[in-house]
């Protein structure tokens, strides 16, 4: 049998250890033909022996790099925490993170991870465990993004429920996400009247020359340039966030008249 990360479809990285890598064991376990536990413990220590050897080799004295793989994987765990919040587990939402998945990796791949996602789903995952081995290993700029799709997610069924809203807001407090970007996403997916400002995380009596310095800002925080690393399929995502606030910059300049 080919190797997991093969399977997969994607570079996968520090996500073959820790907690990640036991709920990914469970998963795998449950929808690949054959694979057991110890499959993938053979796989978690061939990973840990290369990983090893280039430390010896000087190729990784910092922490693991962020791999396509590793990102996707964060992805499928954390969204299954905020579609199982609410205590049932919806269709739309489950068809959002299909659609998501094909629009950045293909049909193929995203047949095969939405699998494994089905594998996830059965397993009773610590949100607080996962993220402290994520942001351990992911830049800030990816754990964003991260976020911003879960609303996206909690968004699929056309009512993000209290109860979601807080398990999101608590898996951005464990990714070391804090409170104005953890408003600025959330404002993405609501129609408000102070939703502009909320994304450039900013208060509605800013001055225009305050409003220009928060919109600098935010373009240097959000640019998807910060997302390159991670492959061409996630940039999507990325571009729509940035879209959004390039829209309440507009949005904000044509209600002050501003040029």
């Amino acid at each position: 049998m080919s190797n997991f990360s093969k399977w997969l479809g994607a570079g996968i990285g520090f996500t073959f250890g820790g907690p990640i890598g036991a709920i990914l064991g469970f998963a795998a376990a449950t929808i690949v033909d054959k694979f057991t536990k110890e499959d993938f413990v053979k796989e978690q220590q061939d990973y840990q022996q290369g990983h090893q050897q280039g430390r010896q080799q000087g190729y990784h004295q910092r922490k693991a790099q962020t791999l396509s793989g590793d990102f996707e994987i964060s992805l499928l765990i954390l969204a299954s925490v905020v579609i199982k919040a609410d205590g049932k587990v919806d269709d739309r939402e489950l068809n959002f993170v299909r659609t998501q998945f094909v629009g950045m990796y293909g049909k193929e791949r995203a047949n095969k991870a939405f699998q494994l996602f089905k594998g996830v789903l059965k397993k009773q995952v610590s949100a607080r465990q996962v993220c402290i081995q994520i942001r351990q290993h992911m830049p800030h700029s990816s754990r964003l993004q991260l976020v911003h799709f879960l609303f996206g997610i909690a968004k699929a069924d056309e009512h993000v429920s209290e109860i979601e809203v807080d398990e999101i807001r608590k898996i951005a407090g464990y990714l070391y996400i804090n409170q104005y970007d953890f408003e600025s996403i959330k404002a993405m997916f609501y129609s408000s009247s102070d939703s502009a400002y909320k994304i450039l995380e900013i208060q509605t009596s800013a001055s225009d020359s305050e409003l220009k310095t928060a919109y600098r800002k935010m373009v240097k925080k959000y640019h998807p340039d910060k997302l390159i690393g991670l492959g061409d399929e996630h940039l999507k995502g990325a571009k729509e966030k940035f879209q959004k606030i390039q829209a309440a910059y507009e949005t904000i300049k044509n209600e002050r008249g501003l040029s």
